[in-house]
């Protein structure tokens, strides 16, 4: 083993101990605890090369060392995959949110379940509709001048108005429109529906018009509103339960930060561009000065690849990094599939 590798062993070691003790850790802690294969003298030295690199330093009230954000960051980019969580797990999970009984249901015990498993913040972003399909569009009479117009997304939206109209509703008019509505929109972005539905109107009679614009109108403005992006959070108690040491400068910080969803939108939105299927910010990564001392883990939700939204948690530098990426990971395919469903 080469000399880099085996001090990027040994700085894997310093993490893992850190997080598991919480205490700075010294070289003789690790030559006693993992198998290193090398001297204490050895591990000294290597000890000594990390904290000249800035992936370690020495704490002034201690002899031992704890990572840096440099340091996490070389650990998280060298975890070659990470661990699935056991099958108890995942069953717990899936058992869960299949319970569901709508997406604010589907939201609410995602976030809830996250802040669990990971014992920190959780964070899920709402599916953002501008970045979600159409799905279907159903036309319902309610009684002969009401028409109920429900509107369904690809992220499990639904969102209904309800249409007072001049003339009585006929079921013919209304099965061709559906059929129409549901031809020349479903699938499409929300942002393309406009162009797709502009001539709709043409193709029906003129009487039947009215109506057809109106549909078309409900549609649009009902996604309109429904555009704004929302950030639910859980689990904010964990971080003054398991992490009061953590944090130096107090949590409020921290919790500020979490209370302004202007900067979880931002921060979700940035790491949304990550390639990786779990993207993570460490300490002034983040951009946030009231974020520097905590790290952020994500993965995308929903829709192909990418995903729609974001699902993650927030929680100390000092955090277990592989199992929360396999925490996040997890919740955010199971939201995938219960989506899709």
């Amino acid at each position: 083993m080469g000399g880099e590798d085996r001090r990027l062993d040994v700085l894997r070691a310093i993490v893992e101990d850190y997080v598991a003790t919480r205490e700075p850790v010294g070289s003789r802690a690790l030559s006693e605890r993992h198998h290193l294969g090398v001297s204490p003298a050895t591990i000294r030295n290597d000890m000594a090369a990390l904290e000249e690199a800035g992936y370690i330093v020495q704490p002034h009230t201690s002899a031992g060392r704890v990572p840096t954000d440099t340091g996490y960051r070389q650990f998280v980019d060298r975890l070659s995959d990470v661990k699935p969580l056991s099958v108890a797990e995942r069953r717990a999970i899936g058992a869960l949110l299949e319970q569901a009984v709508d997406l604010d249901d589907v939201v609410d015990r995602a976030v809830r379940l996250l802040a669990q498993l990971t014992q920190q913040v959780a964070v899920v972003q709402y599916p953002s509709l501008r970045r979600s399909a159409l799905r279907h569009v159903e036309l319902v009479p309610v009684g002969m001048r009401h028409l109920l117009v429900v509107i369904i997304t690809t992220t499990g939206r639904v969102e209904q108005r309800t249409l007072e109209l001049a003339d009585d509703l006929d079921d013919a008019t209304l099965a061709r429109l559906r059929v129409r509505l549901n031809t020349e929109a479903g699938g499409l972005r929300l942002a393309q529906l406009d162009a797709a539905l502009e001539h709709l109107a043409d193709e029906f009679a003129p009487g039947e018009g009215p109506l057809v614009r109106a549909v078309v109108d409900a549609v649009e403005e009902t996604l309109d509103l429904e555009r704004e992006e929302r950030v639910v959070v859980a689990g904010t108690a964990n971080l003054a339960r398991t992490s009061g040491a953590d944090f130096t400068r107090t949590l409020g910080p921290v919790l500020e930060a979490l209370e302004e969803q202007v900067v979880l939108l931002r921060l979700l939105s940035e790491m949304a561009e990550d390639h990786a299927v779990v993207a993570v910010r460490i300490g002034r990564e983040t951009q946030h000065e009231g974020l520097v001392e905590a790290s952020i883990v994500t993965s995308g939700y929903g829709g192909d690849g990418a995903g729609v939204a974001r699902v993650g948690a927030v929680g100390p530098l000092r955090m277990d990094y592989p199992a929360t990426m396999a925490a996040v990971r997890a919740v955010a395919r199971y939201l995938t599939r219960i989506l899709a469903g």
